[in-house]
């Protein structure tokens, strides 16, 4: 029985954190604050999009400095799955002047962003 509650408790503070670093992700984009977003990333960070992908520092840098530069506004978020130290999120965003409907996932590593995947497709 304490190795199911210590299991359950741990659970519980992964899932917290990781709730945590999506808030943080959420805000930093309002804010447009590029050092709040890269201070999210893991030093071994790998972003994917469909159109590049970005590995470390210096790559991750570029990628969402162009990214920020587009405007991104967040809508809404209509779905939303954190599960242990994964977020699998659905949005509603406008990004450089287009509505569209983001899909992603967030892997979690030691209380950053290790791993990324973006899509988004516009909404007719």
């Amino acid at each position: 029985m304490t190795q199911k509650v210590t299991q359950d408790v741990t659970q519980d503070v992964t899932q917290d954190v990781t709730q945590d670093v999506f808030d943080r992700q959420l805000a930093a984009i309002a804010d447009g604050d590029l050092a709040a977003l890269l201070a999210q990333y893991h030093d071994e960070a790998v972003v994917v999009r469909f159109d590049r992908a970005a590995r470390g520092a210096a790559e991750i840098r570029e990628l969402f400095t162009a990214y920020l530069a587009a405007g991104p506004r967040v809508e809404e978020i209509t779905s939303l799955r954190v599960e242990d130290d994964v977020i699998f999120y659905n949005a509603v965003m406008t990004v450089g002047g287009n509505r569209v409907t983001t899909f992603g996932t967030l892997v979690v590593k030691d209380g950053r962003i290790w791993r990324q995947t973006a899509a988004a497709l516009p909404l007719t």
